[in-house]
């Protein structure tokens, strides 16, 4: 074990230096310079990254569906411990597990935060670049965890070692090798390629785009139709017998200025009030309401083609279209189980965190790391079945089946 905190130290040590020494950082590890758009950054699906975030930070269907899948997937939890020693270090087990949990959120001037604000935070970067990523930051004296600090996957990348393929993180003074003890990857949905882990906005871009190209079209035809412009035919009025020609076009200009004059004076409620050879109409669409209906449809098409994309029901995010509630609840509950497959692959990670701070406090034991999706998940369906449970029990002590000292013990089981 003492092997082990000086190698955390002396790998601690070397991170900050490094980190500090490039220009791209301050002392915390985190990128001060702006996202930069460059064609370079497809070796490392730093472009790609860069277009999932300004598309969550300004399409709000998106927006609500990275919002949707962070927030179901920060389900409330906790540590458990597992082989303890005694009963004693469990309690202290679970001491430290706690002081930790408040210390892991990177963001210090946060006072209150803690792992309720750090999960948001994880899964909010998980669900959109793909990957969680960064070093967990110990104590100088390894004494403890002090806190986790992630860092941009857009500058990270895999490349060739003597010990086989390996991460590297680019900067610009050379690259940093990721292959630490104190350095955690986790990627979504990783393929069989990089193995980087793919966003889940990844099937998108186009159909976004297409979805605002839309919405900008709405906005203008919804913007001349809510103002239609008004179209005046002046029929020139006929030459009078022995007018010369230049008399007669002062006249007609003189009139025609007179018209325009009327019109462009007319107040909203006032009447214009010509001779017959002047003819007053409008521009614009004749039927309001299906040129409406026609924008709805479509932009119906593309928020559905988006939300399916995301893996999400539109029901989730606001819109209904009439969704029959055993339906809703069918695909609500198969959102949850995939919810439950990535906190699986989280809960791997804060295992790892709390693993560590357990060792680093002389504790021979492990800990697993839990989420409770009780409140939410499937909550309906378990209402019924104990009620089901309750009234069967009542039936088989009516019907003399069980006595009631059975019934009674069955049903402090169930409470």
């Amino acid at each position: 074990m003492k092997n082990q905190k000086k190698a955390l130290r002396r790998k601690n040590g070397d991170l900050i230096r490094q980190i500090s020494g490039s220009d791209n950082f301050n002392l915390t590890g985190v990128k001060s310079n702006r996202f930069a758009w460059r064609n370079d950054g497809y070796s490392s699906g730093g472009f790609k990254i860069g277009l999932y975030r300004f598309l969550r930070d300004t399409i709000p269907v998106l927006n609500a569906c990275i919002w949707t899948w962070s927030r179901l997937s920060s389900a409330p939890g906790g540590y458990e411990i597992v082989d303890p020693a005694g009963d004693y270090d469990k309690e202290r087990a679970h001491e430290y597990l706690e002081k930790m949990s408040l210390r892991v959120y990177p963001h210090r001037f946060q006072k209150t935060a803690g792992i309720d604000s750090f999960l948001p935070l994880l899964f909010n970067a998980l669900y959109t670049d793909g990957a969680f990523t960064g070093f967990l930051i110990i104590n100088p004296d390894m004494s403890g965890v002090d806190h986790f600090q992630p860092l941009d996957p857009t500058d990270i990348r895999v490349a060739d070692s003597d010990r086989g393929k390996i991460l590297v993180y680019q900067t610009e003074k050379g690259e940093i090798r990721l292959d630490s003890d104190d350095f955690y990857y986790l990627g979504l949905n990783s393929g069989t390629g990089s193995g980087l882990g793919r966003s889940i906005l990844g099937a998108v871009p186009f159909v976004s785009y297409i979805e605002q190209q839309l919405v900008d079209d709405m906005r203008l035809a919804t913007h001349n139709a809510g103002y239609h412009r008004l179209h005046v035919q002046i029929v020139p009025p006929e030459k009078l017998s022995g007018e010369s020609d230049e008399i007669y076009t002062e006249r007609v200009n003189e009139y025609f200025d007179d018209t325009v004059s009327m019109i462009r004076e007319c107040r909203p409620e006032d009447n214009p009030v010509t001779w017959d050879n002047v003819k007053i109409d409008y521009i614009g669409p004749r039927n309001m309401q299906g040129a409406t209906h026609s924008w709805f449809l479509n932009h119906r098409a593309m928020v559905e083609e988006i939300c399916a994309g995301t893996n999400l029901s539109p029901f989730m995010l606001g819109y209904s279209y009439g969704t029959t509630h055993n339906w809703a609840q069918f695909k609500y509950d198969l959102v949850m189980r995939q919810v439950i497959s990535v906190q699986r692959q989280t809960a791997r990670f804060l295992e790892w965190m709390g693993n560590i701070e357990l060792a680093l406090k002389g504790l021979d034991c492990r800990c697993r790391y839990h989420f409770d999706n009780a409140i939410s998940y499937l909550a309906s369906d378990r209402a019924d079945i104990e009620k089901s449970k309750v009234d069967n029990l009542l039936k088989l002590y009516s019907a003399g089946l069980i006595s009631k000292d059975d019934a009674a013990a069955k049903a402090g089981d169930l409470v």
